[in-house]
């Protein structure tokens, strides 16, 4: 499976092909589905831009998202640095969400799953560190999981590979059973996509992860991204 992370935190001034508005992503929803993308990573925004947790912005994404598109969200700390905000905003969601990535190492991550459960909102994990698996493992929500998210946080090329290499092998130990999504971000975002491919896991690309294409060429957008991801292997449901 090939998921389109569209956005992320990344700013209109960074790249200009980056949805922030409801309309903008509904253009690349629209986009990448007719390319056979319908798995989405999204964070939405408010009126100004900034990344929201708020049940308006993240249902004013929602009501764009064509039927065949399947949209999940982030929980990230710094969309919300105050936990009692940000467990306080997502109790406030309903509606057809299909998923929310929480980060096993950030403060209140297990008491954010837990609410997810409540919710019915299937779980991505976002795992950057071995110690993140310890806390997966220990958690007990090992198996209520949609996905875990293998992601070195900021990883360098010369040491990215051993590094997933390291949390595949701590995941395997800890007998965590879930689909894995393996990506990266920044320079290695490409090494990373291949790697996955090799090992026949899920993996993702957008905006939010790299705003070049294989060759260093900045992309246009979403979609050029998704193409190159299609070319070197990957597919999409």
């Amino acid at each position: 499976m090939l998921q389109a992370a569209l956005n992320g935190g990344v700013r209109r001034d960074q790249h200009g092909g980056v949805p922030t508005s409801a309309d903008a992503l509904a253009a690349d929803f629209r986009a990448c589905l007719e390319v056979g993308v319908s798995r989405f990573h999204v964070h939405p925004r408010d009126g100004i831009g900034h990344e929201s947790l708020e049940w308006a912005d993240v249902s004013a994404v929602l009501d764009v998202v064509p039927p065949s598109a399947v949209m999940g969200v982030s929980t990230a700390e710094w969309i919300e640095p105050d936990s009692s905000r940000r467990r306080s905003a997502i109790r406030s969601w309903t509606g057809r969400l299909a998923s929310a990535s929480v980060n096993l190492g950030e403060p209140g991550s297990l008491q954010l799953m837990r609410l997810l459960v409540d919710k019915g909102i299937g779980i991505e994990a976002g795992i950057w560190t071995v110690g993140d698996v310890d806390v997966l493992a220990r958690s007990g929500l090992a198996d209520r999981l949609l996905r875990v998210l293998v992601e070195p946080f900021a990883a360098r090329v010369d040491d990215a590979l051993s590094q997933v290499a390291e949390l595949h092998d701590a995941l395997d130990a800890a007998g965590v059973g879930a689909p894995r999504l393996q990506h990266g971000d920044g320079d290695a975002t490409w090494l990373l996509l291949e790697d996955a491919l090799r090992r026949g896991i899920d993996t993702r690309i957008g905006l939010e992860d790299t705003l070049r294409l294989p060759d260093g060429r900045l992309a246009e957008g979403n979609l050029e991204l998704v193409l190159a991801a299609q070319a070197l292997g990957a597919g999409g449901d």
